[in-house]
C-alpha cells in the first residue's frame, strides 16, 4: 500500500470514519490557515478496483459512497473508503498548491490604488489592466525620456533603467542623472520616466503603464537649449531606443509661433526613416499647457509635426482641463490633472520619493509612450506611422466632454481638444497583434497662388487624385496647409481647412495675445480630423479676421497631403524618384489641382 495519511488502516467502517473524521477537520481547519511546509489531507481517497468502473459503482452504491469517477484505467475517486478485496490499493488525496502561469498578477505597490487613470471600478480609464492580462507590460521595448535627466537610481526605476537609452547632452557625458536644487527644479524627468516604467511588486510608490519597459533618460533641458541640443537628443542611438517621450515645447504664452529648427527637423526626418531599423522612430508629444493663454498647439512646430504623436489630456471627471490647448494636429488623449478636487497623477519623484501630483499634458504624453510601449511588445514590426493608425482607429470618445466633438468623413468622432479621444490600452494590442503594415508615403503639393485676406477670404480648390489611372489615392493620413503670411495683427486671424467629405478642421483660433506682425513663413499647419478620407473634390481654405476689416494681410499657400498607399498603385522605380525628388529638390505638383 502506498504512503497515505497518518494513521492505520483498519478496515472496519466505524474506525474509518473516525479516522476520516480527523483528516476532514484538519483540512478544514488548515484550509484557513495552514501550518508552513504541513501536508494538507483532502476527504477524498484515490482507490485501486481492478474490477474496473462496474464493480467501483457497486462498491460505493453498497457502502454509501459517491464514486467520482476513475482517474486512469482502474483508479477511482471515492470520498470515504472501505477495506475490501475489491480494494488494492488506496491513498488519501493531499491538496497541492498550484498557480495558473498565466502572465499577469494585479501591482501590489502601495499606491497602485491611487493609479485611478490606469484601472479603477467605473472603467473611466486607459484599460491598462486588460492589457496586461493579456500579457502585455512592455517587455523588450526601449522608452527614452528628453528632458532634465531621470534619477538611475531611484528605487522604482533603477531595475528597469537602460543606461543606452541616456546620455546628458547638457554636460556631455553618459550620467543623466539630474541637477538636484532646492527647489527640486529637476524633477520632471524622473516623473515622467516613472509613469512610464516604474517596477511593478517591489513595495514601492506605483507601477508604470509599461512597467516592465527598458527606461533612460535625456538631460537636455537643464542647460542652453539649441537646435543642436535638441537635434542631438531627438537622435540618441535610433537603433535601440524605440520610443522617444517629450513634455516640453516652446513658449505656451499664447502668442509665440516656433519648432524645430535645421538640425531637429533633419533628427526627426531621419528618426522616422532609418530608426528602428527602418520601421521609425516613434515620438510622443505633450500637446502644450497654454489654454489658460488661449494658445493654440497648431502654433507649436513639435506637436504639429506629421513625424510626432501628440497627446491631450483629460481630467478625472472627462473635463477639458484648463491648460489644454485645442488644434487640429492633436491626435489623442490621456488623463492629467484637473481642478483642486480632482486627482492627478502618481508617478516616481527625486531622491527615491513618490508623488500623487504629477500634472498637465506633460503628465499626460509619458502615460501614452507606456501605451504604445505595450502595443509595441505585441507587433516590433510596427512602422512610425502603423502607430499613428492603431492610435487613430483604437481612442475613442469615451466620457470625455466637449462642445466640439464631429462625426468626420469616415464615421469617426475627432475633437480639437482631445482629437479622437482616450487612448485604450487593451484595444492598441489587440488590434496591433493583427495589424498589417502600410506602405508607402509621400507628400504631394497644391497649387501655389497669392490673395489678399481682407475680413474673410475663402478659396476652394479640386482635386481628381489621379482618377482613372493606377495612381489613384483613396485615402488620406495628415493634411498640411503651408502658410507664408503677412498680416498687421496675427491674433486676429482664424484659418479653417474643410475637406470633400465636410470635415472643418480649424488650422487656428484667434489668439488674443498675439500682436505680432510677423505673421507666418512657410508654416506647415496640419490637421489630423480628415484621416483615411477620400482627398478627392473640393477643399476649402478660410480665413477670417475676427476683429474687422481695418487688419490687412496677403497669404501664399502651398498644400501638401500624405496618403496611405497601396505598394501596387506606383512603379516602384518611379516612386523612388519621386521621393528623392522630394528630398533633394522640392515636391512637384503630382495631382491635377485648379482654382475653381
Amino acid at each position: 500500500m502506498a504512503s497515505g495519511p497518518p494513521y492505520p488502516f483498519e478496515g472496519r467502517k466505524l474506525q474509518l470514519l473516525e479516522l476520516l473524521l480527523g483528516p476532514l477537520l484538519v483540512l478544514l481547519v488548515s484550509g484557513l490557515e495552514p501550518a508552513l511546509g504541513q501536508k494538507v489531507f483532502t476527504n477524498t481517497w484515490a482507490v485501486h478496483i481492478p474490477g474496473g468502473l462496474e464493480e467501483a459503482d457497486q462498491v460505493a452504491s453498497k457502502h454509501g459512497f459517491i464514486n467520482y469517477g476513475h482517474v486512469s484505467k482502474m483508479l477511482y475517486s471515492f470520498i470515504l473508503l472501505l477495506q475490501l478485496c475489491t480494494v488494492t490499493w488506496a491513498e488519501q488525496q493531499v491538496s497541492k498548491q498550484r498557480k495558473k502561469r498565466d502572465t499577469y498578477q494585479e501591482p501590489l505597490d502601495p499606491k497602485f490604488k491611487d493609479q485611478w487613470y490606469l484601472y479603477n471600478s467605473n472603467h473611466r480609464d486607459l484599460n491598462a489592466k486588460a492589457a496586461w492580462q493579456l500579457g502585455y507590460t512592455g517587455k523588450g521595448v526601449v522608452v527614452s525620456i528628453l528632458d532634465d535627466g531621470i534619477e538611475k537610481n531611484h528605487s522604482d526605476l533603477m531595475e528597469n533603467y537602460d543606461p543606452n537609452a541616456s546620455y546628458d547632452v547638457n554636460d556631455g557625458d553618459p550620467d543623466p542623472q539630474p541637477r538636484y536644487t532646492q527647489l527640486n527644479d529637476n524633477r520632471h524627468g524622473t516623473r515622467c520616466a516613472g509613469e512610464v516604467a516604474a517596477v511593478a511588486n517591489n513595495g514601492i510608490c506605483g507601477v508604470g503603464v509599461a512597467y516592465n519597459a527598458k527606461i533612460g533618460g535625456v538631460r537636455m533641458l537643464d542647460g542652453e537649449v539649441t537646435d543642436m541640443v535638441e537635434a542631438q537628443s531627438l537622435s540618441l542611438n535610433p537603433q535601440h531606443i524605440d520610443i522617444y517621450s517629450a513634455s516640453w515645447g516652446p513658449e505656451d504664452d499664447g502668442k509665440t509661433v516656433d519648432g524645430p529648427a535645421k538640425l531637429a527637423k533633419e533628427a526627426f526626418l531621419h528618426g522616422v526613416t532609418e530608426g528602428r531599423g527602418g520601421l521609425g522612430s516613434i515620438f510622443v508629444w505633450a500637446s502644450g499647457n497654454g489654454g489658460r493663454e488661449k494658445d493654440s498647439c497648431n502654433c507649436d512646430g513639435y506637436t504639429n509635426s506629421i513625424y510626432t504623436l501628440s497627446i491631450s489630456s483629460s481630467t478625472q471627471n472627462g473635463n477639458v482641463p484648463w491648460y489644454s490647448e485645442a488644434c487640429s494636429s492633436t491626435l489623442a488623449t490621456t488623463y492629467s490633472s484637473g481642478n483642486l478636487n480632482e486627482k492627478q497623477i502618481v508617478t516616481t519623484d527625486l531622491k527615491s520619493k513618490c508623488t500623487d501630483s504629477h500634472t498637465g499634458t506633460s503628465a499626460s504624453a509619458p502615460l501614452a509612450a507606456g501605451i504604445i510601449a505595450l502595443a509595441l511588445e505585441a507587433n516590433k514590426n510596427l512602422t512610425w506611422r502603423d502607430m499613428q493608425h492603431l492610435v487613430v482607429r483604437t481612442s475613442h470618445p469615451a466620457h470625455l466632454l466637449t462642445n466640439d466633438w464631429r462625426t468626420n468623413g469616415v464615421g469617426r468622432k475627432v475633437s480639437h481638444s482631445y482629437g479622437y479621444g482616450l487612448l485604450d490600452a487593451r484595444a492598441i494590442v489587440s488590434l496591433a497583434k493583427t495589424w498589417t503594415s502600410v506602405n508607402v508615403f509621400i507628400y504631394v503639393s497644391f497649387l501655389t497662388f497669392d490673395r489678399n485676406i481682407g475680413a474673410h477670404l475663402s478659396i476652394n480648390m479640386s482635386v481628381d487624385a489621379c482618377i482613372g489611372t493606377d495612381s489613384h489615392v483613396t485615402s488620406l493620413e495628415h493634411v498640411q496647409a503651408r502658410l507664408t503670411l503677412s498680416y498687421n495683427r496675427r491674433g486676429n486671424l482664424a484659418i479653417h481647412l474643410i475637406s470633400p467629405a465636410g470635415t472643418r478642421s480649424t488650422l487656428l483660433h484667434p489668439r488674443p495675445h498675439d500682436y505680432s506682425s510677423e505673421g507666418f513663413n512657410d508654416w506647415a499647419f496640419m490637421t489630423t480630423h480628415s484621416w483615411d478620407e477620400n482627398p478627392t473634390g473640393k477643399w476649402t481654405m478660410e480665413i477670417e479676421n475676427v476683429a474687422g476689416a481695418s487688419d490687412y494681410g496677403k497669404a501664399s499657400f502651398s498644400f501638401f497631403l500624405s496618403f496611405i498607399l497601396s505598394v501596387n498603385q506606383f512603379i516602384t522605380d518611379y516612386w523612388n524618384i519621386m521621393i528623392w525628388c522630394c528630398r533633394e529638390i522640392g515636391c512637384m505638383c503630382v495631382f491635377d489641382w485648379k482654382l475653381i
